[in-house]
């Protein structure tokens, strides 16, 4: 059974410049990680329109960040996981999280039905470009 991802654009305010949230299997995950004041990762960043981002799956994998609190990942870490493709899966994994934050439920490893995975990411592409 494979977990359920939903990737939404939140609109730039006053602090920030547009981000993405992220739910697994309808839980917010990076709220529920590093708490409040703190952010998702710049939709440029993570998924940038000149090629592929770090949350693009690829066989080699590579590490993504996914939130950093309100002091900064720099001074706490961040809330991050490493992002690999095999075959028709995409598996999030390592989980590395802010210091003094209970990681998110139980992640250890998550999975992703490969097609849904990348039509979500280009879901959220298309709309933060649209």
């Amino acid at each position: 059974m494979f977990n359920r991802l939903e990737v939404s654009v939140l609109p730039p305010g006053p602090r920030w410049a547009a981000q993405l949230s992220f739910r697994i299997d309808g839980e917010e995950v990076v709220a529920a990680a590093i708490g409040e004041g703190g952010r998702g990762p710049f939709v440029e960043e993570a998924l940038p329109v000149a090629g592929p981002g770090p949350l693009w799956a690829t066989g080699g994998g590579r590490r993504a960040v996914l939130g950093e609190p309100e002091c900064t990942g720099g001074c706490c870490g961040y809330l991050s996981v490493f992002v690999q493709r095999h075959g028709g899966i995409v598996e999030w994994s390592d989980w590395h999280v802010p210091v003094d934050v209970a990681r998110p439920r139980p992640f250890t490893s998550t999975y992703f039905d490969a097609d849904q995975y990348d039509a979500e990411l280009t879901h959220a592409l298309t709309t933060f470009t649209s």
